[in-house]
């Protein structure tokens, strides 16, 4: 009875200190993609609310991974340590990213480079003592980049190229990749079924659905679908939910970051409006440079689940994710039964306060009920 007893103690007190240092739970993954460039801001990461940290980007030298330069290589030698803090972390290397990933195409099409590739791979995860890839390719069989080689034939290929990562860095590492969560990256662009036998997860991009590209405002990380905008959290996933594709292995995106147009009419509060893209701002700086006493006003959508400000004097639109959005997109991801959430990109956030806060927060708060 006695044993019995301190055994039930213990567990408390482990389970008491697990939720005062905000750790992450085992099964439910927050995940950070990272490219910030500063030894100093990586000691001051978080890392015990994290459970992976994608730094972002490396490229292709030829068929081989290649870490760009010395201080690319500091920095994640640096996120490595912070397993110090976290011993249950993981630190993978990205390849590629919007405009990194120009050889791709050509490059995976052999056998033989896709082997060179997972070698060098291997190579690097040894060397730098991380615990695998994310693929961030786009994007494969479909256009991306302005300019960049694409081919029907990507679309296998990336399936072989996967086959081949798993081969040669066995089941100990992690393969992951960001994935458009845009209708026509879903229906062309990977062999689903096959892709996700291979891989641990996949990092859906449900942000930039309103992109630099397009004439006309929306919401570029929203939730659900509108009559209007019909691209969303919820449309992707629930495209996946009816691929089959394991639950706990999708990973929803949220955005760190806003996207603001410029000589938008004043209808609809700006909303779905024609207008020119003009820039993009750190989630940390909306306050300050979007402010309601610079004429921004803020505007909430029940539809899609999202924030928007608008400047009718100055004709000016941003869309980005708050801290109710975000809120509410990790409580999506876990009443749904996902296996996490991931966000665009980690040094954007506030140094106190921020959208990580959020996220753990609310991860907490939902695994008491």
């Amino acid at each position: 009875m006695r044993n019995t007893l301190t055994i039930v103690v213990l567990v408390l007190a482990l389970i008491s200190s697990n939720v005062v240092l905000g750790q992450v739970k085992p099964g439910f993954s927050v995940i950070a993609y990272y490219s910030g460039k500063r030894l100093t801001e990586v000691d001051s990461i978080p890392a015990e609310k994290l459970t992976h940290i994608i730094f972002s980007f490396c490229h292709l030298i030829g068929p081989r991974l290649h870490v760009s330069n010395a201080l690319d290589t500091a920095v994640i030698q640096r996120l490595v340590s912070l397993k110090s803090k976290n011993p249950n972390l993981k630190v993978l290397l990205s390849l590629g990213g919007w405009g990194g990933c120009a050889t791709c195409s050509d490059v995976f099409s052999t056998r033989k480079n896709r082997k060179l590739f997972s070698r060098s791979v291997n190579e690097l995860t040894t060397f730098l003592q991380t615990d695998g890839i994310d693929l961030d390719w786009e994007y494969p069989g479909i256009a991306g980049f302005p300019g960049h080689k694409f081919q029907l034939a990507d679309k296998h290929n990336f399936t072989q190229l996967v086959r081949q990562l798993r081969k040669t860095l066995g089941k100990e590492h992690v393969i992951s990749f960001a994935a458009g969560g845009f209708n026509q990256y879903i229906n062309e662009a990977v062999e689903w079924k096959k892709v996700m036998k291979k891989v641990d997860m996949v990092n859906l991009m449900t942000y930039d659905l309103v992109g630099g590209y397009s004439v006309t405002t929306g919401h570029h990380t929203a939730l659900y679908s509108s009559p209007q905008q019909p691209e969303s959290i919820d449309n992707a996933v629930s495209r996946l939910f009816q691929l089959k594709i394991p639950r706990q292995k999708i990973i929803i995106g949220a955005a760190f970051y806003g996207r603001v147009w410029e000589a938008v009419p004043d209808t609809n509060s700006g909303l779905y409006q024609p207008g020119r893209f003009k820039t993009g701002v750190d989630f940390k700086n909306v306050a300050t440079q979007y402010s309601a006493d610079s004429g921004f006003i803020y505007h909430w959508d029940e539809t899609v689940m999202a924030p928007y400000l608008y400047n009718p004097s100055q004709s000016l639109f941003v869309t980005y994710d708050d801290k109710h959005s975000i809120a509410l997109k990790l409580k999506y991801a876990m009443e749904k039964g996902l296996g996490g959430i991931m966000f665009w990109e980690l040094s954007n956030d506030q140094y106190e306060d921020g959208l990580l806060d959020v996220i753990n927060n609310a991860k907490l708060k939902h695994l008491k009920q």
